[in-house]
């Protein structure tokens, strides 16, 4: 019977040190991310969003800038951590999956802060759940650490996801291209 030792053993080892990859992938997920918000007006500065129900469950204003930095450090450490590994078909659908579900991440206040689209930005939303998902499985038998800092942020997404439906559905009428999916 393998034990942990013998399955750790059979891990792939990093090429370099991940914490120097790390260096660049952190500080530029959180840039990217932060500017991106910024740049599409999202929370509570929002003239569009502002006025807008808020579901009961909404955490505080300033609980998002905290977190989002918190789980753009982690999302970075993570890549990181998978890039340091030698080149593999595994690695190259790990990267994949992670590049996608970051531009989804990216393309998800645009869509709903700056554009007002609410159920589009659900269907993102829903995206970026199954591929984060798809991704901290491809990353686990890579590096279990990686897979596991991306936990917070499914879980986070989970919550969003949430929020995004109830905000369609407290709001009828507030979403600018409506599918009528959250009933905005």
């Amino acid at each position: 019977m393998a034990t942990l030792a013998d399955d750790l053993d059979r891990r792939p080892r990093p090429r370099r040190n991940w914490w120097k990859i790390a260096l660049v992938t952190v500080p530029a997920i959180v840039i990217a991310g932060s500017a991106i918000g910024y740049l599409s007006n999202s929370g509570f500065s929002n003239g569009w969003y502002v006025p807008l129900e808020k579901p009961s469950i909404q955490p505080p204003g300033w609980a998002f800038g905290v977190v989002w930095t918190t789980l753009y450090t982690f999302m970075g450490i993570a890549l990181a951590l998978i890039l340091a590994l030698p080149r593999s078909p595994q690695r190259r659908l790990a990267l994949t999956l992670f590049a996608v579900q970051l531009a989804l991440n990216f393309a998800w206040s645009p869509v709903f802060f700056g554009a007002g689209y609410i159920d589009w930005a659900f269907l993102l939303i829903l995206g970026m759940d199954v591929l984060v998902t798809a991704t901290i499985i491809a990353f686990w038998p890579l590096n279990r650490v990686a897979a596991l800092l991306l936990v917070p942020y499914l879980a986070w997404l989970c919550l969003a996801t949430v929020l995004n439906h109830e905000t369609g559905k407290l709001n009828p009428g507030a979403d600018h291209a409506p599918l009528g999916i959250t009933g905005g």
